[in-house]
């Protein structure tokens, strides 16, 4: 189970973050609902099962397979009571990722062998699956191929021909223009049974894909010349902004946007940075960093790295130190003049438990102090 679940995270870093940050780019609209299969096929990379597939509705995974556990596994919920209801809904899934395997290792390996490649790590990647806008209920199928992280042959459903951006992929542009059959296929599944799917998803998670979470939002800042980052982590859905205002004007000098990126609970995160090197204290409760999603608003406001009370908490520690190292040289001297014996009379002095009272407190101090300082610094 364990091994399953580090699969899994790589799965999310490879092909979801890998595939849409590099490959495409693409924000959903809020009336649209998409089922997207991602399928990755590697060579050259241990550790790392050489298939892979996913299947995500409205961004979230709700299906996993790989090479290692050889079946397909539905992630959520709803998706497990859709399977208990049909069976073979998960059999095909399981056939399908059985025979994707045998076809894509085919694939990367002519591939290889076209371009004359025979060792490193490289990638062939599958992204395919369908849009259905549930105001207009226009259909959108697509059929994508990558390779090595760029666009290789792409399917036009309206003409139901093969686009090659590259040259590398004109003779396989060329071979599968020739197979009707399978392009009739395409068109099929792409405008008639990937959105009866799709629906049936959407009809079934439908609390789950179309409820609204608002973030943690937190601040952070390593040194107080560094960027200040505005983190939001646990929103959901990944169609989410955010962004620094001054007053109620937003900024976008001296602003970094970060990427949208999934959490391991189907949930969103983001962050974008703000350079405040040049803003000056008195301003700085002017500025607050603002997330939107869907129609709702989520706003917090950051506190300025001047503010924190630094030197106080250096003074506090030192002072605390200080205090502990008169004690104790009061107890040592007590000591050598005699005041103190070898045997256990002294605890019963009440001055002398005073002193301990006192420094245990101080020691407690000087704990809190130095431990607010580390988790404000990190």
């Amino acid at each position: 189970e364990g091994n399953r679940t580090l699969t899994e995270l790589a799965l999310s870093s490879l092909v979801i973050v890998y595939l849409l940050t590099v490959w495409w780019v693409k924000v959903d609209n809020p009336l649209k609902h998409s089922l997207k299969y991602f399928i990755t096929a590697s060579s050259g990379i241990s550790d790392f099962p050489e298939f892979v597939g996913a299947a995500l509705v409205d961004g979230v995974l709700v299906g996993y397979c790989d090479s290692s556990i050889r079946r397909a596994e539905p992630k959520l919920d709803w998706m497990q009571e859709l399977i208990k209801k049909d069976p073979q809904h998960l059999e095909w899934y399981t056939q399908k990722c059985s025979g994707n395997q045998q076809v894509f290792r085919a694939n990367i390996n002519s591939l290889k062998k076209r371009l004359n490649q025979t060792e490193g790590v490289h990638i062939f990647q599958r992204m395919n699956g369908c849009e259905w806008d549930d105001e207009t209920d226009k259909i959108t199928g697509f059929n994508q191929y990558g390779y090595d992280g760029e666009d290789f042959i792409a399917l036009d459903l309206q003409t139901l021909t093969w686009i090659a951006p590259k040259p590398q992929a004109v003779v396989t542009k060329l071979q599968w223009d020739t197979e009707k059959p399978r392009l009739e296929h395409n068109k099929n599944y792409y405008i008639n049974r990937c959105p009866d799917w799709l629906k049936k998803y959407v009809k079934y998670g439908r609390s789950f894909l179309q409820r609204t979470v608002l973030p943690s939002v937190s601040f952070l800042q390593r040194t107080p010349s560094s960027l200040v980052s505005c983190h939001a982590t646990g929103f959901y859905p990944e169609r989410a902004m955010m962004f620094w205002r001054r007053g109620e004007e937003e900024i976008h000098e001296g602003v970094e946007h970060g990427e949208i990126l999934p959490n391991h609970d189907g949930s969103f995160q983001m962050s974008v940075e703000l350079n405040v090197s040049s803003i000056k204290p008195e301003d700085w409760r002017r500025y607050d960093c603002v997330f939107h999603v869907n129609d709702l608003t989520f706003w917090t406001f950051s506190v300025s790295p001047s503010v924190f009370p630094v030197g106080p908490v250096v003074g506090g520690v030192g002072g605390a130190l200080l205090l502990l190292a008169v004690f104790g040289f009061s107890i040592w001297r007590r000591n050598n003049n005699g005041e103190i014996t070898a045997d256990f009379t002294p605890i019963m002095n009440l001055e002398f438990m005073h002193l301990v009272v006192i420094c245990t407190y101080m020691i407690f101090l000087v704990i809190f102090l130095v431990s607010y300082l580390i988790i404000w610094l990190c």
